[in-house]
């Protein structure tokens, strides 16, 4: 690569790390394992950076990648072992940070144990905030199968949450 397209890679790099970042953590869960999805994400992109011709298709690109990477990693044997019981830190203070901590906590938590395809798709609709079509074209599969995954994720995500559920619904 030459100067020029290294420093525009770096300028793309600052901008959207901590967006690759967050996604990656709520697919994963881990704010360990979101660091190293999204150092492969951007590789991957650094990579093929010379022949992407569309600048404005660079998101979804590294959207893409880290999603596969969290679909490919989760059916490593050794993630699917768990050898100690994660402690869960309570949050501090009381109040709206409180609670939105508490709340955010709670999904994560949930989300961690619905399956890694449906997980993407949930936070790929809801929480990316992409429409049926563009989750498909993420995740390489037709828009049936997002619905499908949709439905699927969302009544495992309610089964791991039980009555956690209400914590995460807005106070009326």
């Amino acid at each position: 690569m030459d100067q020029r397209d290294e420093q525009e890679f770096a300028e793309y790099f600052a901008a959207r790390r901590e967006a690759v970042r967050r996604t990656a953590f709520l697919l994963c869960g881990d704010w360990h394992r979101a660091d190293d999805l999204a150092q492969t994400a951007f590789v991957a992109l650094h990579r093929r950076w010379r022949k992407v011709r569309d600048k404005q298709a660079l998101d979804a690109y590294v959207r893409r990648t880290l999603v596969r990477a969290v679909i490919d990693e989760s059916r490593r044997p050794w993630r699917r072992e768990r050898f100690v019981d994660e402690v869960p830190d309570t949050p501090a203070g009381d109040g709206e940070v409180g609670d939105a901590v508490a709340t955010r906590e709670t999904l994560v938590a949930g989300l961690k144990r619905v399956p890694p395809r449906q997980r993407a798709v949930l936070v790929l609709r809801f929480l990316e905030g992409l429409d049926v079509s563009a989750a498909a074209e993420v995740l390489g599969c037709s828009e049936g199968t997002v619905k499908s995954q949709t439905s699927r994720g969302l009544e495992a995500l309610r089964e791991a949450l039980g009555d956690a559920i209400d914590d995460l619904r807005p106070a009326s």
